[in-house]
This record gives structure tokens, C-alpha cells and sequence, in this order.
């Protein structure tokens, strides 16, 4: 189905409005996407999931496209973020529902469970495992001496990432998307000398797209950021130093509910959190799938092969 063939809701949950693709009858699943993104990372499982029987809400999380984006730091903390979820369910009518979550979606998704697991049924975790990995001094320079890290660039100066990343908003999108993927040049790695922003830290990208992204797609991620720009997304990132102690709570709490992982073998996710390192937070992982040349974005890489492998798994919750 193409872009003017979707149907936009305008949701109302936890003091914000989120613009969302809503669609499909049945038993509900929620689709969260990460940064640099939108609802439009997620164009290739919408229609798979209606058919097996879904309702699908796809939203333009907080700072993102069409949706509320908020500039005040305070406003993308964790639990903040995991009640604008929940509240798209209530609002839809729902006392459950499944996820599907991913990059920055799949930080707040997993805590979405933890904190909502009578309302979370089951969830497909895609290339950001369930850990309490993230640790507060990567995002201060001084951790990181002379070695450049995007997490302490985006929290150390407030505005200068998003105002860099602005300038040039085409190629700002164009070069992340193809420099975490599984297209990005074979031993590529960040720059560090001199570096001052994350466009300079890596790899240039090609004039050529890869074959999952056409011009057209790049067109669409343009148009949103034109609208929303970068600091919503760059937002989450800082409250990284926050994530832990604002859940204390779930220190040592597991996944409680049915859920598979699934990630490309060359996301850069893995260079920064084993996916091992999560098999004891769950009580049912009910399988890991390692994709082979994929990079982060596993679904436009091999979107047919994540969707045999979700809706396998989702089939016992339809």
C-alpha cells in the first residue's frame, strides 16, 4: 500500500499528540521505531500484519515526524516515553497489546514491559537487546578523551547536534542510513582526529543508494525531518544519563513475556552490547535470529526474512 493509501490517526496520550497509522482489526501491536527515523521505517510489515490479523498502530514517536516534539530535555525520559505508548493503547480501546520495537524504540519498548506487563502480551525485539547496558559517563567527553562518541557529543552541548546535522538535512540522513547498515564500506570505522560531529566521524556515503532505500524513501525521511528537525530525537539521547536511576524499580526485573530477537550480523548495536548479554534477563526468549549481512536496519535489509521470522512467532498471539 502506498504512502496516500495510509490511514493517519492523530492519538492524544500522556499530554501529547502523536500522529500514527492505524489500521487493521483484531488483537493490537504497536510498532516503535528509533532514531534517525519515523513511522515509515516500518512500511514493509504494516500490510503482513493486518493480513495475519492484527490492528496496527504505527506512531511517529515523541520528537519525531507529524507528531509533538516538545523541546525540553526533561520532556524524553524513559518512563515519559514508555506512558506515551501504553496511552496509545487505552486510547485505541485496548487492555493489551504486542510490540515491535527497535533501535531507540526497542530501549523504551523492553521498559514498556517491565513497567506494563499485564498490558504487554508479547514482544519482538529487533536490533538493541534487553540490558541495562547503557552507562551515564559515555555521554561526557571526558570518558572518552580524544575519541570521538556521538552519545557525548549530543548531551555535552545542547543544540549543536541538531543545528549541524540541519544544515545539510538530505545528506545528514543519507549518510547515517547507509553508514549503519550492512551496505556501509567493509572495515569502516569512526574517524577521531579532529573530529567535531558525527557527519565527520564517518564515512562519506556513495552517490548510488543501496538496493533497500530508493529516492523516493529518501525524499520522505527529508520531508519529516523538515518538519519535526533533529532535537526531539537527539532529546532521548539525553536523558541516557538519567535511564537507570529513574528505574530503580527494575533493577533486576526480567522480560516476563514471550519474545524473540532478531539482528543483522553487522548492526554496529553489537559492537556496543553483546546480544548474549541479555539471555538472563528473560524468562521467555523463545529464540535469537542473526541475520547475515544485515546491518541496523533489518526491516528494509531483509524485510521478507524478518517478516516470515515475526509473523512465525506473532501467530500465537493473533
Amino acid at each position: 500500500m502506498g504512502l496516500a493509501d495510509r490511514n493517519f490517526e492523530i492519538i492524544h496520550t500522556n499530554g501529547v499528540n502523536l500522529r500514527c497509522v492505524v489500521e487493521g482489526d483484531g488483537p493490537l501491536i504497536i510498532l516503535m521505531h528509533g532514531w534517525p527515523q519515523c513511522w515509515y521505517l516500518w512500511r514493509h510489515q504494516i500490510d503482513p500484519l493486518i493480513e495475519q490479523g492484527w490492528k496496527v498502530c504505527v506512531p511517529d514517536q515523541r520528537g519525531y515526524g507529524m507528531s509533538d516534539c516538545p523541546p525540553d530535555v526533561h520532556d524524553y525520559k524513559i518512563k515519559t516515553l514508555c506512558a506515551d505508548i501504553d496511552g496509545l493503547a487505552t486510547a485505541l480501546g485496548y487492555d493489551e497489546y504486542a510490540l515491535m520495537i527497535h533501535d531507540w524504540g526497542a530501549i523504551a519498548g523492553w521498559n514498556v514491559a517491565l513497567l506494563y506487563p499485564d498490558r504487554v502480551r508479547a514482544v519482538v525485539g529487533l536490533s538493541v537487546p534487553y540490558a541495562r547496558w547503557t552507562e551515564p559517563e559515555w555521554c561526557t567527553q571526558e570518558y572518552w578523551g580524544d575519541q570521538f562518541f556521538y552519545w557525548a557529543h549530543f548531551c555535552e552541548e545542547e543544540g549543536l547536534a541538531e543545528r549541524l546535522l540541519e544544515e545539510d538535512i538530505r545528506l545528514s540522513l543519507k549518510t547515517m542510513h547507509i553508514h549503519t547498515s550492512g551496505d556501509r564500506g567493509k572495515g569502516a570505522t569512526p574517524k577521531q582526529e579532529g573530529v567535531r560531529s558525527l557527519l565527520e566521524a564517518v564515512t562519506a556515503p556513495p552517490d548510488e543508494l543501496p538496493a533497500w532505500m530508493t529516492e523516493e524513501d529518501l525524499d520522505y525521511y527529508v520531508q519529516m525531518y523538515e518538519i519535526s528537525g533533529f532535537r526531539g530525537g537527539i532529546n532521548w539521547y539525553r536523558n541516557i544519563p538519567t535511564l537507570h536511576s529513574d528505574t530503580k524499580e527494575l533493577e533486576n526485573a526480567k522480560i516476563t513475556q514471550p519474545a524473540i530477537f532478531v539482528q543483522g550480523s553487522r548492526d554496529i548495536v553489537e559492537h556496543m552490547v553483546s546480544r548474549d548479554s541479555q539471555l538472563e534477563n528473560f524468562d521467555d526468549l523463545r529464540a535469537t535470529h542473526v541475520l547475515d549481512g544485515i546491518g541496523h536496519w533489518v526491516q528494509v535489509e531483509a524485510a521478507e526474512e524478518l517478516n516470515r521470522i515475526c509473523l512465525d512467532f506473532l501467530a500465537d498471539f493473533v
